[in-house]
């Protein structure tokens, strides 16, 4: 871990909003975290971020300006923008970390455009056969997270990728997370080691033959339920199946908020009794509101890119920054790595 100021490359005219938002975000971020250990690239349309840059003199402080004339839009599809994207603000911020100029991306674009430029332009770590999108959900008591990974990166899986997101799981729950040995499961439709496809009856039949050599807790088979009731702190899934539990996460969290506020209208006794509950009810937003975990990361790449919603706000926004600043100051890739290292005996009988 270095003490440097670290640089963060800001896609800033991804996303529905554009820039108004990424300019905010890195405002927030810099007025609650401080202006000694983080420095932006930005990119995108000078002229348009210097005028709109004057309302934000703190970013302006600790920010530079790189020129990036053309933008990937939310409706783009990647077949029709890949060879085309060099003069993109996704891109070019891409570029910067590959080039070393910068530690992580922060982008609010199109998903599977700012995948599969990462994907070519950042390469995959030794030792890992495809990269996975992850982050922390809201799950059980208190302020207690759970890493489920793959979100949407990879459709379809094999028993050895799927492996591999165990090792990139384990290692972001311990260092981005502070959970010690994380307790880790396979997502099926239920625990009973009869249940699922013949990919996760070879990865569970793996992880339980090798289970006392795992720097892992492995629990086996887990059930959606487990996700939010904390039982568990590691989720390994495919892309398909993580990104329906992801929208399913957060179309919970908005029914949560809309049942309450519609209640809250019907009776004063609901209103005095709100009163009373101020507190818990803040605390339960801070839980499920999306934006507390709105940075998602492509994990498993030779430097780091953190994708945010497409209709972020600032606060969203920020919380993406944050996701990266913490990548960046941690040597993660270099426990991933060695992580792979220590457990390819394990990987070569998924080979086999």
């Amino acid at each position: 871990m270095s003490d440097e100021k670290k640089i963060i490359a800001i896609d800033a005219m991804g996303g529905d909003k554009g820039p108004i938002v990424a300019l905010g975000g890195m405002n927030q971020f810099l007025y609650q975290h401080g202006e000694s250990h983080i420095f932006f690239h930005i990119f995108g349309d000078e002229k348009k971020l210097r005028k709109m840059l004057a309302r934000y003199p703190r970013v302006a402080r600790n920010s530079t300006i790189i020129n990036a004339p053309d933008v990937i839009r939310g409706t783009d599809k990647v077949r029709d923008v890949i060879r085309h994207a060099q003069n993109t603000s996704m891109y070019m911020a891409i570029k910067d970390v590959r080039e070393g100029n910068a530690a992580a991306v922060v982008s609010a674009g199109n998903t599977g455009v700012l995948m599969s430029l990462s994907k070519l332009a950042l390469k995959t770590v030794d030792g890992i056969s495809r990269p996975a999108i992850t982050t922390m959900l809201p799950s059980g008591a208190g302020d207690s997270r759970v890493v489920v990974l793959d979100l949407g990166a990879n459709v379809q899986c094999d028993a050895e990728n799927l492996f591999d997101f165990a090792i990139l799981g384990g290692v972001y729950a311990e260092v981005i997370g502070k959970m010690s040995r994380p307790k880790l499961g396979v997502l099926n439709i239920g625990e009973e080691e009869t249940k699922g496809n013949e990919t996760l009856q070879r990865i569970n039949h793996v992880l339980m033959a090798h289970r006392d050599e795992l720097p892992y807790e492995y629990l086996g088979f887990v059930e959606p339920t487990d996700i939010s009731a904390g039982r568990v702190q590691v989720v390994v899934t495919d892309g398909f199946t993580g990104n329906i539990v992801l929208k399913t996460v957060e179309g919970t969290a908005k029914l949560i908020k809309r049942v309450i506020s519609e209640n809250m209208k019907k009776s004063w006794l609901a209103i005095i009794g709100a009163f009373f509950l101020v507190h818990v009810f803040k605390r339960l937003k801070h839980k499920i509101d999306p934006r507390s975990y709105a940075g998602a990361t492509f994990l498993g790449l030779k430097g780091f890119a953190v994708k945010t919603h497409g209709n972020s706000d600032a606060l969203a926004f920020a919380n993406a920054i944050r996701y990266a600043s913490d990548l960046a100051k941690n040597d993660l890739n270099d426990i991933i790595r060695t992580r792979a290292m220590d457990l390819s005996n394990i990987r070569s009988e998924l080979q086999d």
